[in-house]
């Protein structure tokens, strides 16, 4: 049963696709417009955008799980990423990581408890001459050790 808040947010879903004349070539702008609506894709949303723009369901899950950026799970409020491209992993990703992992209690794709982080992980945020780097948000932290990093992380809550 929808509550009245989801109920607007089906209205404004269904607004999107109006706006592109329900056509099928528009799903990713579609799937997008979900997303910052519900904060994720979760299955009702992706059935009623199948609907919406006449696709089968296996084509907008296909579309859903190849890119990266679409998520079908609620994140947190703040999205950590670790670069572990080739420069930042040499210069101690890896160790970034594992220590964010054990201050957040949480592992790769993991959103914490209070659902105030989520961690994630990119294999080259392009600023390398910053290595090792992570980003919150939209936000780029460069040079990190693993105390600098859980460090940054206080500013956010």
């Amino acid at each position: 049963m929808e509550t009245c808040t989801e109920n607007v947010l089906y209205q404004q879903l269904d607004s999107v696709m109006a706006h592109y004349n329900r056509s099928p070539d528009a799903l990713i702008q579609v799937l997008h417009q979900g997303q910052e609506l519900f904060g994720y894709l979760p299955d009702e949303v992706l059935r009623h955008i199948a609907r919406g723009l006449r696709l089968p369901i296996s084509k907008v899950y296909g579309v859903v799980t190849f890119y990266s950026f679409f998520t079908t799970v609620p994140r947190g409020k703040h999205t950590v990423m670790v670069c572990l491209g080739t420069a930042c992993y040499v210069k101690g990703a890896e160790r970034i990581l594992a220590r964010l992992k054990k201050e957040l209690n949480v592992d790769l794709g993991q959103t914490t408890r209070d659902h105030l982080f989520t961690l994630s992980a990119a294999r080259c945020v392009g600023a390398c001459g910053l290595a090792p780097v992570a980003m919150i948000d939209d936000d780029v932290y460069g040079k990190l050790t693993p105390d600098k990093a859980v460090k940054t992380l206080k500013k956010y809550r």
